[in-house]
């Protein structure tokens, strides 16, 4: 068999099982949320935070939930890694330093996952399972917990209430992630990644050197970290690593893990809003990106121009060889419009198009199909926009889901696209005017330059992976990073809780002969277009700078 129809079977294969689970997913998530029963655990977990899962929260309140449970994260997972050492398996390892146990909080706590450590040198058993892992799942439903809130925004009329978001919460980790990961962990343990606590061993090699080995609650914390589109691997490797992802079954399993909850979500969208035509056109929107960046991330890998790469069958400089080119696309694709930040190979060795394309699907905002819960917000914010576009053209007021889409609306979702942006391009801009960004670079040129701007889009899009050759471990880029991670995820959510409630607020428009149908294939069409144009038109110069400019010169 040849590697493209293998690569398209994969695919195919991967699509099909996306689909398979997209409505009984989608529908499950939608009971979970709009159930008025509290599981037993549940109910136990409420009376220990004191919190009242039955008292509606208007968005002023929901936000509140939301920072304060995010602020006490961080500070729990900055102290267990300063004072790992004392704490039992420990490993030995050393107490983290101050900016960089602040940089992995800020990261973990956002859902982000940057890492500027090696966690099979650096991290104990206790900080990566008491502190990372259990991040990974409360991360996670934040963002679902966020984006519900959003939904229900467009679903109800006349009242501010929101929901709860304490249960919102509780209900997502209980219900949704716990279940799912634990299925994930079992697989991923029988088909060979590890699962223990034991002590690192010391081997000796063919060479007869000697080698560590670190051990570790591996499959438990890859099955979250893909299925939370969180990305922090256990090792420094990532998901190239064998105990983390030991065959192409698992690499496609993991794959499948980064966008089902994403990909259902807009399903919940459409049982919770009383329309799933309405979740049909954001998932197609979501999809016709995802696909697309998909085609042209493996023909330009396999059409990479070179010597060593025509005889290699692709640029496989990089590459995990068990996986070859068609895998580490998707895989990579996949990861960079997700807001995972999991890699099964090193980005910094993708062509310099390549690097551009998975650079553009973080910047997109991360929706085709985005993190969980991030990822159905930021479509339904663009989705507001290009209703907002459309009205412009036909001198008609905007409207989606019978709800006007006025001045405070447009403004709130302005400033959600703004903020990416500016802090994308603002730090970008700060480390190469400063030495330690150009002390950081480990290529000259374009290349260097596009190693910076992936670093900030990475951090500030809560996406968490990084052109490998880039040293970002230096108390500038971990502390300036990990502010970009805080304020590129919590800013916005500050911009989408308030236009929930907005909407919540309206009465519902009727439905007239000139509504704009937007669960017709047209509106698809437009609502991509409005997301390629304004990206296009606010991170081009900067693509032109690095990868463009590399990609044209090779």
């Amino acid at each position: 068999m040849s590697p493209v129809l293998a690569d398209v079977l994969m695919v195919t294969a991967l699509i099909g099982a996306l689909a398979l689970v997209h409505r009984p997913l989608g529908d499950y998530m939608a009971a979970v949320f709009e159930s008025r029963k509290h599981l037993r655990v549940e109910r136990w977990i409420y009376r220990s935070v004191g919190a009242d899962p039955n008292a509606e929260m208007r968005w002023p309140a929901y936000l509140r939930g939301v920072l304060v449970f995010s602020a006490v994260s961080v500070l729990f997972l900055y102290v267990l890694q300063r004072v790992q050492d004392k704490l039992p398996l420990s490993l030995g390892f050393k107490p983290i330093s101050p900016d960089q146990a602040f940089n992995t909080a800020a990261s973990f706590v956002s859902n982000t996952n940057w890492q500027s450590y090696s966690g099979e040198v650096a991290m104990s058993h206790v900080t990566q399972t008491a502190g990372l892992a259990v991040q990974n799942f409360v991360s996670a439903a934040v963002g679902i917990a966020v984006a519900v809130a959003l939904v229900r925004g467009f679903a109800r009329s006349r009242t501010g209430d929101l929901g709860n978001f304490w249960a919102d919460l509780v209900r997502c980790i209980v219900r949704i992630l716990i279940p799912l990961s634990v299925v994930a962990a079992v697989v991923l343990i029988a088909a060979g990644a590890i699962q223990n606590f034991g002590d690192i061993h010391t081997i000796t090699t063919l060479s007869g050197d000697k080698q560590a080995i670190s051990p570790g609650a591996v499959a438990s914390q890859e099955a979250i970290k893909d299925l939370g589109t969180n990305g922090g691997g256990y090792f420094n490797a990532n998901s190239a690593h064998p105990f983390e992802n030991p065959n192409g079954f698992t690499n496609l399993l993991e794959i499948f893990l980064l966008l089902v909850i994403p990909f259902s979500l807009p399903r919940t969208f459409g049982k919770m809003v009383g329309n799933v035509k309405q979740g049909y056109a954001i998932v197609a929107a979501m999809g016709i990106i995802w696909f697309a960046g998909v085609v042209a991330v493996t023909w330009l890998e396999y059409a990479h121009p070179g010597t060593a790469s025509q005889l290699a069958g692709g640029a496989m400089e990089g590459k995990e060889q068990r996986f070859g080119e068609g895998p580490s696309s998707v895989f990579a694709v996949s990861t960079t419009m997700t807001s995972t930040g999991s890699v099964n190979s090193f980005h910094d060795s993708f062509s310099g198009l390549s690097g551009g394309v998975l650079l553009l699907g973080m910047m997109l905002g991360e929706i085709a199909p985005g993190g969980t819960g991030s990822g159905l917000y930021g479509m339904l914010i663009m989705a507001i926009i290009a209703v907002f576009i459309a009205g412009l053209m036909v001198g008609r007021t905007p409207e989606y889901l019978g709800k006007k889409i006025g001045t405070r609306e447009i403004k709130l979702a302005a400033c959600y696209i703004l903020v990416t942006p500016a802090l994308v391009l603002i730090g970008a801009a700060l480390a190469m005017a400063l030495p330690d960004g150009k002390d950081a670079m480990t290529n000259i040129g374009a290349h260097g330059f596009s190693e910076v701007l992936y670093a900030y889009t990475s951090a500030s899009n809560n996406n968490g992976s990084a052109f490998a050759g880039f040293g970002a471990n230096t108390e500038f880029f971990n502390t300036t990073l990990g502010l970009c991670m805080v304020l590129g995820r919590f800013l916005p959510m500050v911009f989408v809780l308030a236009l929930a409630g907005s909407l919540a607020e309206q009465k519902p428009i009727p439905v007239t002969a000139g509504t704009l149908r937007t669960e017709k294939p047209m509106f698809t069409g437009l609502l991509v277009g409005a997301i390629l144009i304004i990206t296009g038109l606010t991170f081009f110069p900067a693509l032109a700078l690095g990868p463009l400019a590399e990609g044209l010169a090779s």
